[in-house]
């Protein structure tokens, strides 16, 4: 394990030159910044024609960098386009020693993206698909800076803005052709350089970096004619390294640049401090490619998507995981030994997106198929990251999925491994799947701090005490419905809540009761705290060497409640969440007695598109394939939260009963 946690002393102001985040605290606007204000992987399919790209980022008012690939195309550029160079009207690509070349694919760069216009292949052609990653200019985070070579080929100083010691520097010659990409990386220190656009190892040179370190204020160029000399031109990215200024509460860092040795015979992690979306990473010990890696493509646990910075070659996927997000870092896995070589791998690495939501639209959708053949099947309005779908009219399983586990799927009305199903695909930034009907309908979960969080985490448990584990999450706060599910072994989803008896389980796949497992599943309540979970040693939780997935759920005010409520035979029980406008979703179970029979226990799921109504309310059950029920009117809408009706029978309304709920407004 790799700790790179060591905080630098966190920079404190730049005037308005970040901004652009939402601050919670006192329930005002403040200067708080997140990564998703300032860094996008926007996936995408050209149309030869305008197309706008709107991934939240001020280009237009703060600037930076945008870097396109063509996914398949295997013949692409690898093209750069800055606010620095006339106006993004120039492009420079990572894969040439070329110079920059006029070329200006945008209609317009905007305060939330940008648009393109034309068909050129690098971009926007219509029979291609694409990934962009903006990179916007910022404190502690990004900041590109143009200068000219010393007039007389002397080493020089160059100033910059980013406020913080770079730990990586890209720079490039533009006015002339055949100089190489040049890059400072602070694992390999000012005596060292190593090329972009191409694979050859680091190696020592004291031209490029005139063996001096870059401050916060300068970096130094030495006499290298790739990277200064007199009458030439240059443009130079640099990238922060653990710059703990960003976040709710100015403390987190969002980029970090470091190194990991891998034998590529074991799983070798990284500890981050966070979870990434994005890792660009090289072997500097000898001639490998560049890797660049995110997970709107695909970096998950059961496959990777990879692309390369030097090479024209499109996206090649491969059915195993490569580079792997964890909870606190990322690890490369021991299939890499296929990709990767032995050695020691410099990388960057930008944390996932954690902007608390303001809406509860902005985190979960409903919505029916379209049959499609391109993605999104589902249209979310977000990135999804965990979604079940259901085919309620028919007999039909309800299938339960995660960005992290790429096309592999488990059913919540069974107890079976995980299944693949390659329609279930998630790179779109609005949506996910493709090909399902409109017969089939989907609820969609975006990640968030306070709302809900996915983990995949390897078993350690034995079936013995003394092989219990805790697992990392990024919930943010203490969970108050946790479900698990082995993903190897047929055993049942298990399920916890705060709100249950301490150290009891349920299962999502039948209609049993809240039951004691002892210290076999979970551990002790005080170990659900906001960065982890605690396990037992069972196999349903924790079977050694099993991999598992678990979904975390929260109560965030005016967006999500977890929670219980008491029945009362005949009467209606108002169920305050706290919402203005009502519940969209509804799941409830009730907690404390099995009722066999007709209406039998269950996991009851009410939803507003399919109605939630002041009469009859559509059903259907998560622990079971039966078509929904249609004519029931237990349901109703309430504009705090929802209603129990007094028709409701004893699984959802009974004197003495208690009842578990997850609803999101």
């Amino acid at each position: 394990m790799f700790d790179l946690n060591k905080k630098e002393k966190p920079f404190t102001s730049f005037g308005g030159f970040g901004g652009g985040g939402l601050g919670l605290a006192g329930g005002g606007i403040s200067a708080k910044t997140y990564v998703d204000d300032v860094f996008s992987t926007y996936v995408y399919s050209g149309t030869s024609g305008s197309n706008p790209i709107n991934n939240g980022i001020d280009l237009a008012g703060e600037g930076g960098m945008v870097w396109f690939k063509s996914r398949d195309y295997d013949a692409g550029l690898n093209p750069i386009h800055d606010t620095e160079r006339s106006a993004w009207g120039q492009r420079i690509s990572t894969s040439s020693s070329g110079e920059q070349y006029a070329y200006n694919p945008f209609a317009s760069i905007n305060n939330n993206g940008f648009t393109l216009t034309g068909s050129g292949t690098a971009y926007n052609n219509s029979s291609y698909n694409y990934v962009s990653w903006t990179f916007r200019k910022a404190p502690g985070f990004f900041d590109v800076v143009t200068y000219n070579g010393d007039p007389n080929n002397n080493p020089q100083s160059i100033p910059h803005s980013l406020g913080s010691v770079p730990g990586m520097i890209i720079i490039k010659e533009i006015t002339q052709g055949n100089e190489s990409w040049a890059v400072y990386h602070r694992s390999l220190g000012a005596t060292k350089v190593i090329s972009l656009n191409n694979p050859d190892a680091a190696w020592t040179s004291s031209g490029d970096w005139n063996n001096t370190a870059p401050t916060s204020s300068v970096f130094t160029v030495g006499t290298e004619s790739r990277v200064n000399t007199s009458g030439e031109t240059y443009v130079a990215y640099l990238f922060a390294h653990d710059n703990a200024s960003f976040g709710t509460d100015e403390d987190e860092s969002i980029i970090k640049c470091g190194s990991v040795a891998n034998n590529g015979s074991q799983v070798t992690e990284v500890n981050l401090g966070f979870e990434p979306q994005f890792v660009l990473i090289k072997n500097s010990s000898v001639s490998e490619h560049w890797f660049m890696f995110d997970v709107m493509r695909g970096m998950d646990v059961n496959k990777s998507s990879k692309l390369f910075p030097n090479r024209s070659n499109a996206e090649d996927t491969v059915a195993y995981s490569i580079v792997s997000p964890t909870a606190t870092g990322f690890a490369l896995s021991t299939a890499s030994a296929g990709d990767f070589a032995n050695g020691t791998y410099i990388y960057m690495a930008i944390r996932r997106p954690n902007k608390p939501p303001e809406a509860a639209i902005n985190v979960f959708a409903i919505d029916t198929g379209n049959s499609s053949s391109t993605i999104p099947c589902w249209d979310s309005g977000f990135p999804v990251d965990f979604a079940m779908w259901a085919k309620p009219d028919y007999t039909y399983h309800r299938g339960m999925g995660a960005r992290l586990l790429g096309t592999k799927y488990l059913k919540s009305n069974e107890s079976l491994v995980e299944a693949n199903d390659s329609d279930l695909t998630w790179d779109s930034n609005v949506g996910w799947g493709k090909a399902y009907a409109s017969t089939f309908y989907s609820y969609m979960f975006k990640r968030a701090p306070g709302f809900m969080d996915v983990v995949t985490y390897e078993g350690t448990g034995t079936n013995s005490a003394g092989t219990q584990q805790v697992v990392n999450h990024n919930l943010e706060v203490a969970p108050e419905l946790v479900i698990v599910k082995n993903r190897d072994y047929a055993k049942s989803f298990f399920v916890w809540s705060i709100y249950m008896t301490e150290q009891y389980r349920m299962r999502l796949d039948d209609t049993a009761q809240e039951l004691s497992g002892g210290d076999t599943y979970w551990q002790a309540n005080s170990t659900f705290t906001a960065t982890q979970f605690g396990l037992g040693y069972g196999v349903n939780t924790n079977r050694d060497g099993d991999k598992h997935v678990a979904y975390l759920f929260a109560s965030l005010a005016g967006i999500s409640k977890v929670g219980t409520f008491s029945g009362n035979t005949g009467n209606n029980v108002d169920v305050d969440c706290g919402f203005t406008a009502g519940a969209r979703f509804v799941l409830i179970k009730r907690k404390d007695a099995e009722v066999t029979g007709t209406n039998s226990s269950g996991w009851y799921v009410w939803d507003t598109t399919r109605g939630i109504v002041s009469g009859n309310d559509p059903y259907f059950l998560l622990n079971n394939d039966v078509s929904q029920v249609t004519n029931t009117d237990y349901i109703d809408p309430l504009s705090s939260g929802f209603t129990v009706t007094s028709s409701a029978p004893a699984a959802l309304n009974l004197t003495g009963g208690t009842y578990l709920f997850l609803a999101i407004a």
